[in-house]
């Protein structure tokens, strides 16, 4: 194991300086922006924006689409259920109807046996 460097101050300057130089160096060795490669490079994300842009308008499209068959199946149990509840309605009135004429023709049969 090595142990600790005893450097002077010129040292750790002269080292910063090689440091900034090597990053000045690696920052000028880019292309420049109206270099082939680069403008490929952008060409190729755009397009990969503009593909999962689409994708997303899709899967929105289709999430709209399935919100409102989910409505309009969700609408038709509701009148499904409100037909059932009137033709109950219905049934009970009418049973109701019968109950009560029957009970008045005992109580008709009632009083006519009365006299």
């Amino acid at each position: 194991m090595n142990g600790y460097k005893n450097e002077n101050f010129g040292d750790r300057l002269a080292g910063a300086a090689a440091a900034r130089k090597a990053a000045l160096e690696k920052f000028r060795a880019r292309p420049a922006a109206d270099d082939p490669a680069v403008l490929a490079r952008q060409a190729a994300r755009a397009a990969v924006n503009a593909e999962r842009e689409r994708r997303q308008a899709e899967r929105k499209l289709a999430r709209e689409a399935e919100a409102l068959h989910a409505a309009a199946a969700a609408k038709a149990r509701a009148a499904e259920a409100a037909a059932l509840a009137e033709r109950q309605a219905a049934e009970a009135a009418a049973l109701l109807l019968a109950q009560k004429a029957a009970r008045d023709a005992r109580y008709a049969a009632r009083k006519s046996r009365r006299k």
